[in-house]
């Protein structure tokens, strides 16, 4: 069901009649179709398990090993990361001639069709005192981290001593007193954190609309949304401001900016990093992970920050694999796909726009062509995680702002309002079956993952949405343009299991991302398909404009 866009007057109008509970329920009913909450409701006891509230991801089979091509060195070597190490090492570029250049960037709002700053705000002096530390440790041999002396902005939910922590917010302006688990594990590996990313308010839009801020647009097309809601960390990697960005995803956060900026992104394993010192709390779908411009990157930012408990985000007690993970995503980059058995989704795969569909399905026979074997199936309750998903994160959200609604209601965006009175108004009914379908999914596609290596789908079954430059500073309200973008997101969000996005094609003028979802704890197998995918080519979509030097 495409409801229409709402702005403006009409959207308040809307807003006051979420605001009473028949009124709630009333749009609720209206708007289960587009999310597809009444055939939810309406499934078979069949589709529900016994209750599970402690989200452990569930494991499918063991590791997976298929032929290994013993590629690794050469594949690292295409990070932005590897060759500014090796700028270092040299004695060709230094930390501190990196950060003045995308300071010097940021002050000339050298932003290209993103028009806007990726940054909400930058600490440019802790930064440069912190790269003349690294410039002298590259120097000595020393470098902390495959971190060390890289620019790595932060989304703007986790914590950075001395800055705001705004959240995506008009009204949180209170300076951190100390960083997050994630900012200090980067700063203790050397990284240059030098600003915070935008961020969609509470992390609750996920095509890239902020009210209260001056968005970046695409960086393929200022007429359309970057994605969200790790807005800024997709674009700041797409225009070579960063060789890579943290970000979080809740519901497609890191997948879906990844995938409308052209870039590479990974949503981890839950539990696998911690979030301590998030605004946006620690809920049962919300993961911490990385945007970079290829594999290799992604795999610096998680070996330095991954698999370390964190007591503040109990979750990271379940990987149990810590000490070694690391050398086997190192080693994943190198593996290929010969022998890999790649599950392909029929319902998923059917949810994307028919140039979406012909642009991953060319991808996959591309793999196949490669030694990969393709498996189509069925994979049972999936075509529910939309509706699953959106009643999780936004009943989670709802919970979590609940004395954020009562003190700064009046701050918030109505579209954001909108939601927040809609989970009110949802009987408790309704959110218990729906985790009760959340268990039998996650249990569902254990047993696919027990079948095959990994699972392939596109990361978005749209393309950007519009989102024009006059909208700006307007809130808006579009369920379809959220169900698209996330309709193929919240599969791995609610199952926790590790998802990668890779660019693999341009249509019309805009990027397409092929989805690779693993096994718990299996990153590896995932990491490995991306970077194939990056070693045939078929990653190597047209560079947005103005990417810089640090992208070359």
């Amino acid at each position: 069901m495409n409801l229409p866009r709402l702005r403006k007057s009409p959207l308040a109008l809307l807003r006051a009649v979420a605001s009473t509970q028949t009124g709630a329920r009333l749009l609720l009913s209206r708007m289960g179709a587009a999310y597809g909450l009444d055939a939810l409701s309406a499934l078979p006891k069949e589709a529900r398990a016994d209750l599970d509230l402690a989200p452990r991801p569930i494991r499918g089979a063991a590791p997976r090993a298929w032929e290994d091509l013993g590629l690794a060195e050469e594949a690292a070597a295409w990070g932005q990361g590897s060759r500014l190490r090796r700028a270092f090492r040299e004695g060709m570029l230094t930390p501190p001639e990196v950060l003045d250049e995308i300071a010097r960037r940021v002050a000339a709002e050298d932003f290209g069709n993103a028009v806007h700053s990726p940054f909400v705000c930058t600490d440019w002096e802790t930064a440069r005192e912190a790269a003349r530390e690294s410039e002298a440790r590259h120097r000595s041999g020393s470098a902390l981290s495959p971190l060390d002396g890289l620019p790595v902005p932060i989304k703007d939910e986790h914590d950075m001593a001395g800055l705001v922590t705004g959240a995506g917010t008009a009204y949180r302006d209170a300076a951190a007193e100390a960083d997050s688990t994630l900012v200090a594990r980067l700063r203790e590996g050397g990284a240059l954190l030098f600003a915070k990313t935008h961020a969609t308010e509470w992390g609750m839009n996920p095509w890239g609309m902020n009210p209260h801020h001056d968005m970046p647009r695409n960086v393929y097309d200022s007429g359309h949304g970057a994605g969200g809601s790790s807005t800024g960390a997709g674009v700041a990697v797409s225009l070579g401001l960063a060789p890579v960005a943290a970000g979080s995803d809740g519901g497609g956060s890191i997948r879906i900016p990844s995938c409308f900026s052209g870039v590479f992104g990974l949503k981890p394993t839950f539990g696998r990093i911690g979030r301590g010192g998030s605004a946006f709390g620690r809920g049962s779908v919300s993961h911490v992970g990385p945007l970079g411009p290829s594999t290799a990157d992604l795999v610096d930012f998680l070996c330095h920050v991954a698999g370390q408990p964190d007591p503040a985000d109990p979750p990271t007690a379940y990987a149990g694999d810590g000490g070694e993970a690391p050398a086997a995503w190192r080693a994943a980059l190198g593996r290929g796909v010969k022998g890999c058995r790649i599950g392909v989704p029929r319902t998923e795969f059917a949810a994307a726009t028919e140039p979406i569909q012909s642009a991953c399905r060319a991808a996959l026979a591309a793999l196949e062509a490669e030694g990969a074997r393709l498996v189509d199936l069925d994979l049972p309750l999936a075509e529910h995680a939309l509706a699953v998903g959106v009643l999780t994160i936004g009943t989670e959200c709802m919970g979590a702002l609940r004395d954020d609604l009562v003190r700064f209601g009046s701050r918030m965006g109505d579209d954001l309002l909108l939601s927040m009175r809609l989970m009110e108004a949802l009987p408790a009914r309704d959110y218990l079956a729906a985790c009760r379908t959340r268990a039998a999914l996650r249990r569902r596609v254990a047993e696919t993952l027990a079948g095959v290596d990994v699972l392939a789908l596109p990361t978005a079954a749209v393309q950007p949405p519009s989102y024009p430059l006059e909208d700006g500073g307007v809130a808006l309200a579009d369920a379809s343009a959220v169900a698209g973008a996330c309709r193929l997101a919240f599969l791995a969000n609610l199952t926790g299991l590790p998802a990668g996005s890779v660019p693999v094609a341009i249509s019309a003028g805009l990027p397409v991302g092929l989805q690779i979802v693993g096994d718990a704890w299996d990153e590896s197998s995932v990491l490995a398909v991306m970077a194939h995918l990056e070693r045939i080519g078929l990653s190597a979509v047209s560079a947005p404009p103005a990417r810089s030097w640090l992208s070359d």
